[in-house]
């Protein structure tokens, strides 16, 4: 019997994904729990298992090609005698309405025992193959376009979950169960599915992009968008129409900072090896400024304000496709040393691309460290449904007026983004001071 291998749903966010690497071919013999391929999602790039026994009979989705959740990839032979791959198109694709093919006739049998009664008193004779608006056929067994027929239910808007995408009855039974819409209605429907359809409404990213095309030539690279830039166009996009901004800075005397962390990391040599870095300690202080004023620590719900129990601190960490934000959770309950390895093991898997997806869930507040690239100041986009990212500038030598005299500094810029439906600027404010009295006071951050 044909099992049908589809593209998992590996993230919330995700609604496609791509193939990015195939580990097993067609007539290799697979084992429940083996890694079949490597699949991009919108935050990762994940190994896909295979949660059957058999062996692969066609690979539908190439390596580097995308598809949507749900969409067959490949099609694995339990028995371990299916057809060829070319035999099933070629039999699939025969304009007959009396077709059958080898999955027609997997189908019959898991369907006979359901329809046994009916197909005992009903012609069982199917209509033909219904062709889409671009003339293409559309694959539907005979027993799911008679049932479609009878039903009223538009096949070129269905989605198949049978072998290489074919629509079966179960599909055209999903697509009309629970449904108390009448002819008119699902005719309405369709109409306006086919015109939004045809004028490619999609996300605010997406619309963006096609109202303002880039006047190119054939001597400029056109690089396609991976999953993860859609996801970060789309976000922030989102994110700057619908936010309302405010930002704050705050000059901070890094110098105390400095000056503790060459200590420690001259001691951790010593015993655990550790070398912490400086945004070890600022993430540090964000957990503990965000505890003091836990009012930084929320979202806004749309009729409400959620202040959560816990800090969830997300850490932007640069890959070649653009930016991913894995989380640490529960963050006021770690250690100095526990964050910094946290962030370690973060940074290199995220290079390997081996970061799993539930380690973006939980996000509270964001930060964002430009430091090492020479950056000294800079205004972050709110990462939603967060409401405040805290933008991390590098520690630069300049002149500083102390006690009435200008004496060399070590200054370190902070800017604070934040969402004005959920954080005032007093709050704002009060945070940011926290997180300054942390770094000029570091010793307070080991308490």
């Amino acid at each position: 019997m044909s099992v049908n291998i589809e593209m998992p749903k590996l993230s919330d966010t995700m609604t496609e994904g791509t193939v990015v690497k195939w580990h097993k071919a067609v007539g290799d013999e697979i084992e429940i729990g083996d890694i079949l391929a490597d699949i991009e999602t919108d935050k990762a790039t994940m190994e896909m298992e295979a949660f059957d026994d058999g062996s692969i009979t066609d690979i539908l989705v190439q390596e580097g090609e995308k598809a949507p959740i749900g969409a067959t990839l490949a099609v694995i032979d339990g028995d371990g005698n299916a057809a060829s791959s070319s035999d099933n198109e070629s039999t699939t694709e025969a304009p007959s309405s009396d077709e059958e093919s080898s999955s027609d006739k997997d189908e019959s049998s898991e369907e006979e025992s359901s329809d046994k009664e009916e197909a005992a008193s009903e012609d069982t004779s199917a209509p033909p193959a219904p062709t889409s608006e671009g003339g293409d056929r559309i694959k539907a067994s005979p027993l799911a376009r008679k049932v479609a027929a009878e039903k009223g239910v538009d096949l070129s808007g269905l989605k198949g979950s049978g072998p290489a995408g074919r629509i079966v009855r179960k599909d055209v039974d999903a697509a009309s169960s629970g449904s108390t819409k009448s002819n008119d209605a699902n005719a309405a429907d369709a109409l306006t599915k086919s015109i939004k359809s045809k004028a490619k409404q999609s996300t605010p990213a997406q619309a963006q992009a096609e109202a303002i095309q880039p006047v190119s030539s054939d001597a400029d690279e056109k690089i396609q968008l991976s999953g993860m830039r859609k996801v970060i166009a789309s976000r922030l996009l989102i994110s700057k129409t619908t936010i309302p901004h405010f930002y704050l800075h705050v000059d901070v005397d890094a110098a105390p900072l400095m000056s503790l962390r060459k200590q420690i990391n001259a001691q951790a040599e010593k015993t655990h090896g550790n070398k912490y870095s400086v945004n070890d300690f600022v993430l540090k202080a964000v957990i503990n400024a965000a505890q003091l004023v836990p009012n930084i620590n929320a979202s806004f719900g749309g009729d409400h304000i959620v202040k959560f129990a816990n800090v969830g601190l997300s850490v932007a960490i640069a890959v070649e496709d653009g930016l991913v934000t894995p989380v640490i959770k529960e963050a006021q309950n770690k250690s100095l040393l526990q964050i910094s390895k946290s962030v370690k093991d973060f940074a290199q898997r995220a290079k390997d691309k081996k970061l799993q997806p539930n380690e973006f869930d939980n996000g509270t507040i964001t930060v964002s460290n430009l430091g090492a690239w020479g950056i000294e100041s800079f205004d972050a986009i709110v990462n939603p449904p967060q409401a405040a990212i805290l933008s991390v500038g590098a520690a630069i030598e300049k002149p500083v007026v102390k006690d009435g005299e200008i004496v060399p500094g070590l200054r370190m810029n902070l800017g604070l983004s934040c969402d004005h439906r959920v954080v005032d600027g007093a709050i704002g404010a009060e945070f940011l001071n926290e997180v300054r009295k942390l770094i000029e006071q570091p010793a307070l951050m080991l308490l």
